[in-house]
């Protein structure tokens, strides 16, 4: 795992910031942001869409992903997230191992308006399945 700038950690900080206000989240008033790093230093965000049939809402960090990797990018180096909440909020298990399949070892940076914590993807899923449990 490489160690991300200053600079790069606080342009997905205020991207996640910023894309917290695209987020439509009329039924859970939850808003979430997030901004992800790719190794060729472009920064794709998303935000949360909720549905009214609630299991089809889709989360930000899978909103950023998804339009990462239909721009061909499948590298990846950090995340910020930011919540409407004020509380450290991590990525939901489904978000988790979506982000495995492309970056095990992905930092991950929470922010609030109380500060920013900084873990690892591999700290909040140490077994993720994987595409070398698909081989025989």
């Amino acid at each position: 795992m490489s160690e991300i700038s200053e600079s790069d950690t606080q342009r997905l900080i205020d991207g996640a910031r910023a894309a917290m206000d695209g987020s439509y989240s009329p039924y859970s008033r939850f808003a979430v942001g997030a901004a992800l790093l790719a190794d060729d230093g472009r920064i794709f965000t998303g935000a949360n869409v909720e549905n009214s049939s609630y299991g089809l809402t889709i989360c930000a960090e899978r909103v950023a992903l998804v339009k990462a990797v239909t721009e061909g990018v499948r590298h990846f180096q950090g995340l910020a997230l930011q919540t409407s909440s004020g509380r450290f909020v991590t990525p939901c298990g489904a978000c988790r191992q979506v982000l495995a399949e492309f970056c095990a070892d992905l930092l991950i940076w929470i922010s609030t308006d109380e500060g920013v914590r900084k873990l690892s993807l591999r700290e909040l899923l140490p077994l993720a399945f994987s595409p070398a449990d698909l081989t025989q």
